[in-house]
């Protein structure tokens, strides 16, 4: 479905991401690990249009769309829910979930968005009863619910999810993960970022290791879980 390759991007002269080259197929999690600046934002921020300084080939379902805006590829139907969730705090859930679907919605009869919302909300049951309530309100796990959810409203293909643990009581990373792997239960592909490796690797099918801008390691999720480098890297775990 979506295949990166040789990727470079830069931030004001400076090499954020080195001859990156990933893919992912239609129904997988696969996930991204690594440091703080290790580039992970950066590479979905490319994915996703958002940064433009950057050179090499992103594919989405064979055709290049390497210079696509964001609008194009939410058309597409590649949708980016950005790190630290990025909601309209003042307005209410209802209306941020609405939002997601900006670029359809004008098409849609009421009744078919109405509709869209409901299915979606029932991933999130704890955001039923709060859909008139301002998002700003709203617990960190909550927003995170509601970001997700205004990803979904759009229907996406493949949906790119930038530290959703990010913050998060345990209790709450685990029920984010949970959702996670209930969407792609229903058929969806996600490209997950997570400092968090033991929970990303955990719930993934595949898995990809950025350190200092490059891909260092690749396979499996169960083989990078006990691969010795990860192990002492990103799980903290004495492999001596």
């Amino acid at each position: 479905m979506l295949e990166v390759e040789n990727l470079e991007a830069r931030y004001r002269g400076y090499a954020a991401l080195r001859d990156v080259s990933l893919e992912v197929h239609r129904g997988e999690i696969v996930c991204l690990i690594g440091a703080n600046g290790a580039g992970k934002t950066t590479l979905l921020n490319c994915i996703s249009g958002v940064h433009h300084d950057c050179d090499g080939k992103i594919l989405f379902h064979g055709e290049d769309v390497s210079s696509a805006t964001p609008q194009q590829l939410v058309r597409r139907g590649i949708v980016h829910v950005p790190e630290n969730r990025q909601l309209f705090s003042p307005m209410t859930v209802e209306e941020n979930l609405e939002l997601g679907a900006y670029l359809q919605a004008p098409q849609m009869r009421a009744k078919d968005l109405s509709d869209r919302m409901e299915r979606i909300l029932e991933h999130f049951p704890s955001l039923k009863g709060r859909r008139k309530q301002q998002a700003g309100t709203l617990s960190g796990g909550e927003q995170q619910m509601v970001a997700i959810g205004r990803g979904l409203m759009s229907d996406p293909h493949l949906l790119l999810l930038d530290e959703p643990s990010l913050g998060l009581a345990p209790m709450l990373v685990r029920e984010i993960f949970r959702i996670i792997q209930e969407l792609q239960r229903e058929g969806r592909t996600i490209l997950l970022v997570e400092q968090n490796a033991l929970g990303a690797l955990g719930i993934s099918d595949r898995g990809y290791v950025l350190e200092n801008g490059r891909v260092t390691l690749t396979g499996a999720a169960g083989f990078l879980i006990d691969h010795g480098h990860v192990r002492q890297a990103f799980l903290g775990q004495d492999v001596s």
